[in-house]
């Protein structure tokens, strides 16, 4: 067997190979050339882009500082918005949000009492940050909401230790769309998985009750839902028995996310090898114990996306329960524009809860892809 010299292959590679390439990653200059100015074509287009992208950041910031309006006067009618008419469009009258904010926020809750959901807001936040961090995954983080919840509900009802009590009808603005939306994501989240396992069922009464459930839901929108909440499901009822309007459309959300969640655990459930079930049941593990410890873990670790993406759109949606007469963040800013002083300015009113609605949006899809990072570790070569 010959061998070729070391000589000769160095001889070789020095004279058929190309020199390694160069890294440029940390280059700006570099990187731009490489992606925006690589030819003549590319060029013009990254020049015209450009060009727009700068046209449209000055107006923005001309319309939302420069020529801005923070505050107005206050007379004996109400705020005096002569200031911002006057503007017609070219600087945006922010002296709407200074006044209306506490109703934006916190619905028609008593004014007085407003300090109560601002609370819960920040109780809201607090349960969010905390269930984040991993090292609270344990069995007190269940302990922990169940009492934050109990407190929100004092909180909001009152009625005990001397707090004032308010009915749900009240209740509005920012704490009333996280309610709806944490409250129906953490019940809607388990009943998906029971729905999820219950389609792969070999049993066919409880695979087919499964089915009909999730194509039933999944056939209709949920305005419909919201509205036979509200009209048909008190008619349903006996006599003399009926559900405050609030626990109703909570119910149909429920139940419309319990159903989209259901496919998305479902596509996570198809997606994991069979020899994973198999080789659980070779140690005598049991169904449940199989489930919750082997293949359930691995099914929602690769459905993350797909379920924060609902999560969002789910957080999104519970704006429609203003056709049910709830007033929630989005309802109570458009109720506040109806003023007559403050007619015309709906452009401000949308940008405030926009971007209070991309905060929270936002928040979730960072620590979704953090999350997906940290968990699909053992999958990187």
């Amino acid at each position: 067997m010959s061998t070729v010299p070391a000589s000769h292959t160095l001889h070789a590679l020095s004279a058929g190979s190309k020199p390694p390439p160069v890294s440029v990653g940390g280059d700006p200059l570099a990187w731009a050339r490489r992606n925006l100015f690589y030819s003549w074509s590319s060029t013009i287009i990254t020049i015209l882009l450009a060009a727009v992208l700068a046209k449209g950041a000055i107006a923005l910031v001309n319309w939302a500082f420069i020529n801005a309006i923070w505050s107005v006067p206050s007379g004996p009618q109400g705020p005096i918005t002569d200031s911002c008419r006057a503007l017609e469009g070219a600087g945006a009258c922010w002296a709407i949000i200074a006044d209306k904010y506490r109703f934006m926020l916190f619905g028609m809750y008593p004014f007085d009492e407003q300090w109560r959901p601002a609370i819960v807001t920040v109780l809201f936040i607090s349960l969010y940050v905390v269930s984040s961090r991993k090292s609270f995954w344990r069995a007190s983080l269940a302990g922990i909401w169940v009492a934050a919840l109990l407190g929100i509900g004092v909180l909001m009802w009152g009625g005990v230790f001397g707090l004032e009590e308010v009915p749900q009808s009240r209740w509005g603005g920012l704490a009333l769309t996280l309610i709806l939306a944490t409250v129906g994501v953490a019940v809607a989240f388990p009943l998906g998985i029971l729905v999820a396992l219950g389609r792969r069922s070999q049993l066919p009464f409880i695979r087919w009750l499964c089915v009909g459930y999730v194509e039933v839901i999944r056939g209709v929108p949920l305005i419909t839902l919201l509205f036979m909440a509200s009209v048909m499901f008190p008619l349903l009822l006996p006599e003399g028995m009926n559900l405050d309007k609030l626990l109703r459309a909570q119910i149909a959300i429920i139940l419309f996310f319990g159903a989209y969640l259901a496919e998305v655990v479902r596509g996570g459930l198809q997606a994991l090898p069979k020899g994973q079930g198999e080789a659980a049941h070779a140690l005598g593990l049991s169904y449940w114990q199989m489930t919750r410890r082997v293949v359930l873990p691995q099914a929602l670790r690769m459905v993350i996306p797909p379920l924060v993406n609902n999560f969002i759109g789910f957080f999104k949606d519970t704006s429609l329960v203003l056709v049910i007469g709830l007033y929630d963040l989005l309802a109570a800013s458009r109720a506040a524009v109806g003023e007559p002083a403050w007619q015309g300015f709906a452009v401000e009113t949308y940008v405030f809860v926009g971007l209070i609605y991309f905060v929270f949006c936002f928040a979730m899809s960072k620590y979704s892809q953090n999350l997906e990072v940290q968990l699909n570790q053992h999958r990187k070569r």
